[in-house]
């Protein structure tokens, strides 16, 4: 409020703004005046203040190294330099030295209190704003859920969602918080009623169906590749679309973004389903078929994504059928993505260049098990902060940048999402099921019918069938399988850990977005 802001106004001529400070004094601002750089930097040191005003020409020290004084005691304090002087160089000496705000003499009453309101209330004033506008379209969400949406109705949902998530975050109002949680949570209960609806239709009439994991290729990376410059396509496993969000902020420093866009994972929303279906361009029993050497069950030994070059070769070799140039790297470590980066000169004259970094998906998993991770990433907003962190100091991001130089189109999108489990559902199988908490393969599963999606033939979903009697269940919005045995035990492990392989908006609604270079 005006009545608690304190300001300190340091100018040679002081005695010319008495009005300016009698107004402020009027609209409840207390202001302290001196004269030069010296005596401002003793009052900064006697006393807290919200605001400076900073005079640039003074006697002795200049408003420029006054400022670097005062901010050297006191970093997050605005600072305001005020000058006669409207130079270029100066202006750029000052934002470069950490200004907040410039105002050229003669200042009038109107920027002045335009410039406090700015610098003092502006994170009441967006708070306000804020909270007011989502209360606004919270009641418009809440009517469009009940709407028979398609997918790409749901899709603008799901973005609007995040849009909200991400920009009330940034306030200190539990109330609006829990409004919103409440929110995703029925949004996700609805999402996962389409789901059940429409999958297996999807599967039987994919002429009906929005494009899906196994589609991707097809459907938007081959007939978009340009003859004239190469395609790099990076795929980072288990992104979410709040976590792109906040690292194309970071992207689009160095490159337009052409095209933001949606598909669908298949389901399971793991990597060894949804990954594997992307690169082979088949759906699982697909690839089963068609590679039964490479394709692995659930239940096989061994690593389950080891062969997805020669998947997209084979693609490759269906779709295009003519001569076409292509390298596949997948970086699982610092040094390997350093090597990749080294390597770039070498791969320029592809026409299309793959790139699959793990280490997001590898974070969700660190989450779970090591206690140091899940402490630095205990929600939602700190999930997407380490994603942020790494992504600005990863050999990714390097490598985007020696890019943004080349004249390239670069996509990026991921297999699958990851979702913050909350939800126990007691489940009970033989011991060849598999081991994922939000989805299970089996023969005779028991369990809680209202926390899943059952789909008892695997064909219907082409997805493999390993015995006679097996059938897939997915947990629904935000519920995790958990077996009798050792039942807290593994409840109180795995809540509120980040899981996938399920149902539910964060999961199945992949980003992918094309960019070119500036």
């Amino acid at each position: 409020m005006p009545q608690s802001t304190n300001i300190l106004w340091a100018d040679d001529e002081i005695n010319m703004l008495k009005p300016h400070i009698m107004l402020l004094n009027e609209k409840g601002y207390f202001v302290k005046t001196v004269t030069n750089g010296h005596d401002a930097i003793d009052a900064f040191k006697k006393a807290y203040y919200d605001l400076v005003f900073l005079d640039e020409n003074m006697p002795g020290l200049t408003g420029l190294e006054t400022l670097s004084e005062l901010k050297s005691i006191n970093p997050g304090v605005p600072m305001v330099m005020v000058t006669k002087n409207e130079e270029e160089y100066l202006m750029e000496d000052a934002i470069g030295s950490q200004i907040d705000d410039y105002l050229i003499k003669p200042v009038n009453p109107k920027q002045i209190l335009s410039t406090i309101k700015k610098l003092t209330e502006n994170k009441r004033l967006v708070s306000e704003k804020t909270s007011m506008a989502y209360q606004q379209d919270f009641r418009q969400l809440g009517m469009t859920l009940n709407d028979n949406l398609d997918f790409a109705q749901w899709t603008e949902v799901y973005k609007k969602l995040v849009y909200w998530e991400l920009s009330l975050e940034k306030l200190e109002d539990a109330g609006m918080h829990e409004i919103l949680t409440m929110q995703k949570a029925e949004a996700n209960a609805q999402f996962c009623k389409f789901v059940e609806k429409n999958y297996l239709g999807w599967i039987k009439e994919p002429q009906k169906a929005p494009i899906l994991s196994h589609q991707l290729f097809k459907s938007k990376v081959f007939p978009n590749l340009d003859t004239d410059k190469p395609t790099f396509f990076f795929l980072i496993d288990n992104l979410r679309y709040d976590q792109w969000r906040i690292i194309n902020d970071v992207i689009t420093n160095y490159y337009r973004l052409d095209e933001e866009d949606s598909y669908i994972s298949i389901l399971p929303t793991a990597t060894q389903y949804a990954r594997n279906a992307i690169f082979s361009g088949l759906m699982p029993s697909e690839m089963e078929k068609r590679f039964p050497e490479k394709w692995q069950n659930d239940e096989d030994e061994g690593g389950k994504n080891l062969f997805e070059e020669d998947f997209l070769a084979d693609q490759i070799q269906r779709t295009i059928r003519k001569p076409f140039k292509f390298s596949y790297h997948k970086i699982l470590t610092l040094e390997q993505g350093r090597e990749v980066l080294e390597n770039m000169p070498n791969i320029m004259g592809n026409d299309l260049n793959v790139l699959v970094y793990n280490f997001v998906d590898m974070l969700s998993h660190a989450r779970t098990d090591m206690a140091m991770i899940r402490e630095l990433a205990n929600d939602e907003a700190a999930y997407r902060s380490l994603t942020l962190s790494w992504f600005e100091h990863s050999p990714l991001f390097e490598t985007l940048k020696w890019l943004s130089q080349k004249n390239i189109r670069v996509v990026i999108t991921t297999d699958h999402g990851t979702i913050r489990v909350k939800h126990a559902s007691k489940v009970i199988g033989d011991r060849n099921t598999n081991t994922n908490l939000r989805y299970k393969q089996g023969k005779n599963l028991n369990y809680i019918s209202k926390d899943v999606f059952l789909i008892k033939n695997p064909q219907d979903a082409m997805l493999p069938k390993l015995h006679v009697s097996s059938s897939f269940i997915f947990a629904k919005e935000d519920t995790y399988f958990v077996y009798p045995n050792n039942y807290n035990q593994f409840v109180n492990y795995y809540n509120e850990t980040f899981q996938h392989g399920g149902i539910s908006l964060e999961e199945m609604i992949i980003p992918y977005a094309t960019y070119s270079t500036k």
